[in-house]
Formats: C-alpha cells, structure tokens, sequence
C-alpha cells in the first residue's frame, strides 16, 4: 500500500502534505478500504536540500517531495495528492465519475486519452504487472 495525502497551510508553519490514508496504486485509479480514488500526482517524500535548478519545475517538485517529508512520510515513502474520490454509485447508474465509465452494461476504465477498457481486464492487468504471478 501507498500513503494518500493532502496539503495542509497554516500560518505557524510551512506547507506540508499529511497522511489521509492508503491505498493500492492500480494505474489510474487508488483503491482504498472503503473507496476508489482517480491518481492525481505522484511523489517520493524526500528532506529539503538546497541545490541549483536549472527549471523552476523541478524546483516545485523538490518544494512538494519536502512538504511531504515535514508532513510525516518517511524518507523516499510514495505519496499520493491531489488525488479525487469517485463516485462508484454514479458510474453503477450510468454516469461518468473520473476515469470510470459503463461501456455496454459493463463497468469500464479510461486509462487513456484513446484507451477504454473493461474495469476487470484493466484491474487484472495492472494486478499482474505490480505482482507477477499472483
């Protein structure tokens, strides 16, 4: 399981990003106990170090890898933020809620600007990749 997270301000101290909870990192979508999550971005928690950055990007990455790290992840811990909640209920009546869609009757996953797949075919597939042979 990875860590979810959310960014906290405050005026008393620097941003940082907190524990939410966990979930199983399957692609596009962030399976927790009792929900599934839309991926948003994806970082390793690491401690603030000063370097040179030739691009201001990646000096906003090393500023959210710190946030992380201050916020309690540990060393190199994956973290997950900006992540969305989907609403299982909406895609199981017809609707659309994220990447989850019914094509046909059949719960199915955008995983891709062009990619539409069956949710089981998608799950399997991801399952295999991060856990082969189980």
């Amino acid at each position: 399981m990875q860590g979810i997270g959310v960014a906290k301000v405050s005026r008393w101290r620097a941003p940082r990003i907190v524990r939410a909870g966990e979930a199983w990192h399957l692609g596009v979508l962030l399976l927790t106990h009792d929900g599934v999550l839309a991926t948003g971005e994806v970082l390793r928690a690491a401690e603030e170090v000063r370097r040179g950055y030739a691009a201001e990007s990646a000096r906003a990455r090393a500023d959210r890898r710190a946030q992380a790290r201050r916020g309690g992840f540990g060393e190199g811990e994956i973290v997950h933020v900006g992540w969305t909640e989907l609403d299982v209920a909406a895609v199981d009546a017809g609707g659309v809620s994220g990447p989850l869609l019914l094509v046909d009757g059949v719960p199915s996953v955008r995983w891709s600007a062009a990619g539409v797949r069956s949710l089981e075919a998608y799950l399997r597939e991801q399952i295999e990749l991060r856990y082969p042979g189980s």
